[in-house]
Order: C-alpha cells, then structure tokens, then sequence
C-alpha cells in the first residue's frame, strides 16, 4: 500500500496586513488619552510702553493666599480667614461665598469693596502649592464670578448668562468684570 504523503498546505498571509490594521484602528479608536487640565484665560494685550500700575484701595482687594501645605487664607486687604478643606482635599462653598458677598457688596459695608468694577481678587501662591490645589481654588472663584453673572442675567433678561447674545453678554460682564490678579497688588 502507497502511503500519499502530502505537503502541508500554506497558509494564506494576504489577509494578516488586512487584520493587523483592523486591530491597530480598533486600540485607536477605543484607547482614551489623557487631556492636559488647564484655565481658560484670556490675557491682556501687551502695553505698548511701560505704564505705572495703579494702586488699589485696600478694601477693594480680596487676598487669597495658598501656602506650601495646601492652605487657603483669604480676607480683605490681608488673608484672616482660614478656609477649610475637608480630608479629600475639597474647598469648602465659603470661600466662593465670601468672593460673591465682596464682589457685589457695592460699598454697603465698610468691610468689603466700594463697587464689583472695583473688586479685585489677587490670588497668591507660595512655592509649593499643589497644582490641584490652584486649580480647585481657581473654580471656586470662577464659579463665584459665574453666579454673580447668572444671577444678574435672570434679573435683568430672565434667562442664564450663557443662553444671552453677546451685547447682553457684554453688559453683564460690564457690572461684574472677572478681576483675578496672581500679581501682587498695590494697597494704601
């Protein structure tokens, strides 16, 4: 008896190219990546020559001060009150409470600003400040900012600052202007 002895057969390797990229598309596609956070700013336009800065009165300065062990001070004129964080790090609401009740006190009281387009918050840092720790302290105040406008949007058009056009928009910003100094400021 003849034993048929075949050679084994080839594998068909024209259609590996064709799987690997399907795979390779596939990990692209279904891998995330990691987004570097950051703050939206828009900065001032270069002066064209050297102009003195200049001085606010100290009440119309709001301090909040950050320090090495991830701390936040904050007062008018000088940090006084300590800020409390809980043990996961979270900024207690009082720190934007007390930036709303400063911004739009409008002089009513001597211990907060003479008007919101004088109110400046000057945000210091010491050097080793946690970066989550600027940026936790920096929604804060921008949410303080946010509420103020919104609020004020609702009184005057009846809807939220983000539904209105940019001339309504303009105007809001014109009764509350976001001032967020991390310079440090003049006081007398």
């Amino acid at each position: 008896m003849a034993i048929n002895r075949r050679g084994l057969p080839e594998i068909n390797a024209g259609s590996m190219a064709d799987i690997a990229f399907l795979l390779l598309i596939f990990f692209l596609v279904t891998t995330t990546m990691d987004v570097d956070t950051g703050i939206s700013r828009k900065l001032p336009p270069m002066p064209e020559e050297n102009i003195e800065t200049p001085e606010i009165h100290k009440r119309n300065i709001y301090v909040v001060l950050i320090n090495k062990n991830n701390r936040v001070l904050a007062g008018i004129g000088f940090p006084t009150n300590m800020i409390e964080i809980d043990g996961n790090g979270i900024i207690s609401e009082s720190l934007k409470e007390d930036v709303k009740n400063f911004v739009s006190n409008n002089g009513r009281s001597e211990t907060s600003s003479e008007s919101s387009d004088k109110a400046v918050v000057s945000l210091q840092n010491q050097e080793g400040t946690s970066y989550s720790m600027y940026i936790q302290v920096q929604n804060e105040l921008t949410k303080a900012y946010n509420e103020l406008r919104n609020e004020q949007a609702i009184n005057d058009f009846g809807r939220k600052f983000d539904k209105l056009d940019d001339s309504e928009k303009k105007k809001i910003q014109g009764i509350y202007p976001m001032k967020i100094s991390e310079a440090e400021t003049k006081a007398n």
